[in-house]
């Protein structure tokens, strides 16, 4: 199957080790195409744009096994405490289902940081909520998920269509562009 399904690792300040041993998690599932970058986002010194080639359900931490997403979100959380504190690390995991559903995570504090990884996995029960046809827009291409430190839980932040960007404030998406 990994012949197939290609992930593709985007990211700059990233250690050849830390890319050697997220590729050993990655490529028993998937064909893997890296892609080091000049540096984009100025606020990190180093950055992670992990594209998983498939949709974000139940299936898929079936498919690719609970043990094995563990030790991925292992290797951010040990990528994280290399670094520091402060805006050292942004990760941004991107699952390619429809919609496509991206998890932001650029969080200062070491602690708050692992406790956005660790919940992640929440999500999927809020999804059938969050994707209900009667509350969100039309043609929604793209959703972006941002973790909340002062709630503590992933938050609904964008959703954009082909033509449109919406946010998410209080139970309402709202128009931006």
């Amino acid at each position: 199957m990994s012949e197939s399904l290609k992930t593709k690792l985007t990211y700059y300040g990233i250690s050849p080790w830390e890319i050697e041993v997220l590729y050993g998690f990655l490529n028993s599932h998937f064909t893997i195409i890296q892609d080091e970058i000049e540096p984009n986002e100025e606020n990190f010194v180093s950055y992670l744009d992990m594209e998983i080639p498939l949709a974000f359900n139940e299936a898929f931490f079936q498919w690719f096994d609970f043990k094995r997403w563990e030790k991925v979100k292992d290797v951010f959380k040990e990528m994280k405490r290399r670094r520091g504190s402060g805006n050292a690390l942004k990760v941004k995991i991107n699952f390619l289902g429809s919609p496509r559903i991206i998890f932001t995570i650029d969080i200062e504090d070491k602690q708050w940081f692992d406790n956005a990884l660790e919940k992640i996995d929440f999500v999927l029960e809020l999804l059938p909520y969050h994707l209900d046809p009667k509350k969100l827009p039309d043609d929604i291409l793209e959703i972006i998920y941002k973790f909340d430190s002062e709630s503590i839980r992933w938050r609904l932040y964008t959703a954009s269509s082909k033509n449109k960007i919406y946010t998410f404030r209080g139970d309402l998406w709202k128009e931006i562009t």
